[in-house]
């Protein structure tokens, strides 16, 4: 195609790849050659050229092997996908279990079976984090892991969205508020958390009407179960997902229990589920979708060499039925 173009071979790679310093004759001259040959790019040769495999990894850490049934990961796929849209890399998903296929995700980490990784729901001393690491590969954190703070990575204001849930069932007059938590070896559920006791703390209330569970629907009914036997008299309850939120309302409707009149129900996440719940359920939307959608963006920053800032996205409270506004704000 260079002879037929009348170029070196070295300008008709430029030209072909769009790269810099090419003339507009050369270029057009490739152009013509390319359209008469019906050349097209052989796009394994490229990325071994460039020393590149052309895929990046999304690396989850699964514990109950029921990632597939979440409607959370499936919004952060399609944002990963989204970013991932006018590349030429493929997606590789890669699940892994803490206690096993160790092996596998070894052989995935090591190059060039990828050119980046992303790394998703890490829990505790997670072996998938060391792993990561001992990889050498451009690496981002979708949320930060427990233990250490990686140079990149892309998060949400969990912080911020577990304070703004506790003020508002303060806001509605509620005084004995429980909530149920993630994962203690999570920093998702640890940050929520925290931002309940912040709230809390300032309003000179307990805070330490806390059960953990496990992200769960079921999780959440066994949590509310635990909340009511410690403390039949609770008002309000702050649950750190939408899908443990909806077991707690199971078990309050099954003790008889009025939400909100008895007690305020807020959620977190805004999945589908929130609007099927009856009532339906106040909760503090995460941007899901573009946590995804950002990961991807600030990997590919990196794998080109470029040193991107974390991002750590806003959180915001969307009232439902489950804890309305205060008649106050309402009424206005």
């Amino acid at each position: 195609m260079a002879k037929l173009a009348g170029v070196s071979r070295s300008a008709a790679s430029r030209a072909i790849n769009n790269a810099a310093h090419v003339s507009a004759a050369n270029r057009l001259a490739v152009e013509r050659a390319v359209r008469e040959l019906g050349y097209v790019p052989n796009v394994t040769a490229q990325a071994l050229a460039r020393q590149k495999v052309g895929a990046v990894v999304l690396a989850v850490s699964d514990h109950n092997e029921e990632l597939f049934g979440d409607p959370f990961f499936g919004r952060i796929i399609a944002g990963v996908t989204a970013a991932l849209e006018d590349t030429d890399l493929d997606l590789k998903l890669l699940l892994c279990h803490p206690e096993r296929g160790h092996d596998r995700v070894r052989r995935m980490l090591r190059p060039p079976r990828a050119d980046g990784i992303m790394v998703m729901a890490l829990r505790g001393d997670d072996p998938l984090q060391r792993m990561v690491e001992k990889s050498g590969l451009p690496t981002v954190y979708g949320g930060l892991p427990l233990h250490g703070r990686p140079e990149w990575f892309v998060d949400v204001d969990n912080r911020g969205g577990g304070r703004v849930a506790a003020e508002h069932l303060v806001s509605l007059g509620r005084r004995r508020i429980a909530t149920i938590a993630g994962p203690a070896d999570t920093h998702v559920a640890v940050a929520r958390l925290d931002g309940f006791a912040d709230a809390l703390s300032v309003a000179q209330l307990d805070h330490t009407l806390v059960e953990h569970a496990d992200f769960t629907r079921e999780g959440g009914a066994a949590a509310m179960e635990r909340l009511l036997q410690r403390e039949p008299g609770l008002d309000a309850v702050s649950v750190a997902s939408d899908n443990m939120a909806a077991g707690a309302l199971q078990t309050l409707l099954q003790h008889g229990r009025r939400v909100p009149e008895d007690v305020a129900v807020v959620g977190f996440d805004d999945l589908p589920i929130g609007h099927l719940t009856q009532p339906s359920l106040t909760t503090i939307q995460q941007p899901i979708r573009s946590l995804g959608y950002e990961m991807a963006r600030v990997l590919l920053a990196v794998v080109d060499g470029e040193k991107p800032s974390p991002l750590l996205l806003p959180t915001r409270l969307v009232v439902r039925e489950s804890a309305p506004a205060p008649v106050s704000l309402a009424v206005s």
